[in-house]
């Protein structure tokens, strides 16, 4: 695995929209606080040709010139680390203008995303052999105040921080009033469980997952490589980090057994999932919880249920692609990561 250098003193952060830009509200306001922060901090920043574009559909602009501003970044010397503008929907069609091939043999670069770029997340370390950063957008780091939880993905932009730890509450809905830069509106206790009803989980192995409602979509295609990855790794395990966005139980309970039968957990060790956005439906009676545990439960590995990632704020920023020890109990989660 190629571990790219961490963000330096006065170094340049780039930005790029390779899904949404920065061009409705409130990720415009959101963006252009989270750029001034940053200059403000002494980093230049570099924006790529689409962060102000609203030209394609459900992304920046079109997959052509998306994937053209990704090629930029990535092989040339534009910044020293990436940050994505924002989350999405067709990313996917980006892949396919993508020079994987030639990412995988360029100098490695820190990419940050979550959501709709698990696109570039997934695939930067099973097609290129190259960890990214599964972590916030650039908005979130425009909000006063940064959220413990964007102060761990900036210090691990610096690689000062590799061991992460829960964080007491989280955000279930944002507050009628809340402005753009308001701080999360954490009301509700942290709720992690630990599956079959343990009373603790520790397990190790290679971290590698995102966003279900993008892997499902990838799962068979041309840039489905997951079992090379599996192969290439055999010996650490996989530590599977997944959340959703969109799905309810029983469309969480499709796409993992979706991804259960085309080999994708053959060489699972774990399972961290986070907390979904529909967090409190029900289909036929079953909740999240239950969806998941009626597939990944047969497979006999450790599962954390409700864990701090996705898209129901605070989220550890986590590294695809990087080794990871687990420690879990009731209350309290430890994720501390290498860079093997």
């Amino acid at each position: 695995m190629r571990y790219p250098e961490f963000l330096k003193d006065n170094g340049r952060i780039g930005f790029i929209a390779p899904s949404f830009g920065a061009v409705t509200e409130p990720y415009h306001t959101c963006f252009e606080s989270a750029k001034k922060r940053f200059e403000d901090m002494g980093y230049k920043t570099v924006l790529g040709p689409n962060v102000y574009a609203d030209e394609g559909v459900g992304k920046s602009n079109t997959p052509q010139k998306c994937a053209a501003e990704i090629n930029d970044f990535f092989l040339n010397d534009r910044s020293d680390v990436i940050i994505s503008c924002g989350g999405g929907e067709t990313m996917c069609e980006d892949l396919p203008f993508v020079d994987l091939e030639a990412m995988a043999k360029a100098e490695p670069k820190w990419y940050m995303g979550y959501s709709d770029n698990t696109n570039l997340t997934f695939m930067l370390p099973t097609l290129c052999d190259t960890a990214a950063i599964y972590g916030p957008c650039a908005s979130s780091f425009g909000m006063n105040g940064w959220h413990p939880a964007v102060g761990d993905a900036y210090r691990l932009l610096r690689g000062e921080k590799l061991i992460l730890t829960n964080y007491d509450k989280w955000e279930k809905a944002e507050r009628e009033d809340q402005q753009p830069l308001d701080p999360y509106n954490v009301t509700e206790d942290f709720c992690m469980q630990i599956g079959k009803g343990a009373d603790r989980a520790s397990f190790s192995g290679r971290l590698l997952g995102g966003c279900i409602d993008v892997l499902t979509i990838l799962c068979g295609t041309r840039f489905d490589k997951v079992k090379e990855f599996n192969q290439r790794y055999a010996g650490d395990g996989i530590i599977w980090f997944l959340e959703a966005c969109e799905l309810n139980p029983m469309g969480i309970r499709r796409v993992l057994w979706q991804m259960k039968e085309a080999g994708w957990f053959g060489n699972a060790a774990g399972f961290i999932l986070g907390r979904p956005m529909l967090f409190d439906e029900e289909s036929f009676g079953l909740d999240h919880i239950a969806a998941a545990e009626s597939v990944l439960g047969e497979l006999n590995v450790p599962i954390l249920y409700d864990v701090d990632l996705g898209h129901l704020p605070p989220m550890m920023p986590l590294i695809s692609g990087a080794m990871a020890a687990v420690e879990a109990v009731p209350g309290k989660l430890s994720i501390s990561m290498r860079l093997e």
